[in-house]
């Protein structure tokens, strides 16, 4: 039997009480099981599983001649024999991840233990060029595949992460049109030839750090992605927050500065205005054009269209005064926005991330100062802030269970998203 049958959308329920399929199912059971607690005995198994020993002991030799589990080896005896430990063949499928954003996309293979096959590739694929991005983004993909020796067959999944407002309930992405007006999980299928599942950029974040960065076993928790914008990934209770049309989290869209700057949302002095990496660049190119003494002048060779944020990020690590004034500025634009956050949600957890995270203390030292000056302070000490530990890997590292949750979904109440993850990435 083929278990990839396992990851179809089982359309007709009734079907459950046909003992193959019912085979199936708790083949499946067997597989989230492992896949999110690595390892189990056969006896381990049978409780969450719900059937006996000598029912698990012939499935997991089902499993294991078709390739699907391993023997790990014994574990120490407790008075009788010695517990036979098994767990998943981490190279039987691959995850596929792609990261896409305003400037550029991400791609990497991962195995069933969360490990990326090599180096992330990027590739200079803007998202405002569809539809011949998406064309491009195939024909790289494809050779990227190639190149990992790997049977496209093989891939369970592939991840997407996309900026923009996407709409939940249809699929859509309102704020890049050019990508057109079908569900974008079925015309990205159809365009690999991979099942697909998409998310958006800031919640993936989000998800990345519930299931592999800080905020792994927390409740409540606000994932700050502050790169060419500013977006908010919400956990609470454990779970990723959506709201009722998955629009949530659009915090860079809130006021800064009434009769501020025109932002690309249309409305007039949005945080993203003054405190993104956009913003840091476009203030970068106009001070130092105007004669503004920096090194970041020297980084680009006097060609201030060649400032980019990591370059003004390198520049304040330097000890650069003007990029790193730039940076403290930007913190404390973030810092009147956190403090809303703090005094409405009551986090216990705050993470930045995203492309500007590479700044480090030198953006979060100026958010702390300044969050004891907009927040009432019995408020504000229930709340950690910390720089992600995962930075700009956090959006393709979150692929990962975009495509997993997905799959497991497909039966039903068999997994907790918030169940405790072992595979940790971090430790690779």
């Amino acid at each position: 039997m083929d278990l990839s049958k396992l990851f179809e959308n089982n359309q007709d329920h009734s079907r459950k009480k046909n003992g193959s399929n019912r085979k199936m199912i708790l083949k499946k059971q067997i597989f989230s099981i492992l896949y999110l607690e690595s390892s189990k005995t056969i006896a381990d198994l049978c409780h969450p599983v719900n059937v006996s020993i000598p029912t698990m002991t012939r499935l997991m030799h089902e499993l294991i001649n078709e390739g699907w589990i391993v023997e790990l080896g014994a574990g120490e005896s407790r008075g009788g024999r010695k517990p036979v430990f098994y767990g998943l063949n981490p190279f039987i499928r691959y995850i596929l991840g792609i990261e896409i954003s305003r400037k550029y996309t991400r791609i990497n293979i991962f195995d069933l233990h969360n490990r990326p096959l090599g180096e992330t590739v990027q590739l200079d694929i803007e998202l405002k060029n569809a539809p011949e991005m998406l064309q491009g983004l195939k024909k790289e993909l494809d050779l990227f595949i190639k190149k990992k020796k790997i049977d496209k067959s093989k891939i369970l999944g592939a991840g997407i992460s996309i900026p923009g407002l996407l709409d939940k309930k249809t699929n859509i992405n309102y704020s890049f049109p050019n990508l057109g007006n079908l569900p974008l999980d079925s015309m990205f299928s159809e365009l690999f030839e991979i099942p697909t599942f998409v998310e958006h950029d800031t919640k993936a974040i989000a998800l990345g750090e519930l299931w592999f960065g800080l905020a792994k076993n927390r409740s409540n928790v606000l994932c700050l992605n502050i790169g060419s914008g500013i977006g908010l990934g919400m956990i609470m209770k454990g779970e990723l927050y959506q709201g009722v049309s998955g629009f949530s989290g659009e915090f860079g869209h809130i006021q800064m500065v009434p009769n501020g700057e025109l932002c690309d949302c249309g409305k007039i002095g949005c945080l993203e205005t003054v405190a993104s990496g956009t913003a840091l660049v476009s203030k970068a190119k106009k001070n130092i054009s105007e004669g503004t003494n920096s090194i970041i002048k020297k980084l680009v060779d006097g060609d201030t269209e060649k400032i980019k944020l990591p370059l003004i990020i390198q520049a304040a690590h330097q000890g650069d005064q003007f990029a790193i004034e730039l940076i403290e500025e930007s913190g404390g634009y973030l810092a009147q926005g956190i403090a809303i956050l703090i005094h409405l949600l009551n986090p216990e957890m705050i993470i930045i991330g995203g492309d500007l995270a590479d700044a480090e203390n030198l953006l979060a030292d100026p958010i702390q100062q300044k969050l004891n000056k907009y927040t009432i302070n019995r408020i504000r000490q229930d709340t950690v802030i910390h720089i992600s530990e995962l930075k700009g890997l956090a959006g393709l590292l979150g692929t990962i269970p975009v495509v997993m949750t997905n799959i497991f979904s497909q039966t039903p109440n068999i997994i907790n998203l918030n169940h405790k993850l072992v595979h940790d990435t971090r430790s690779n």
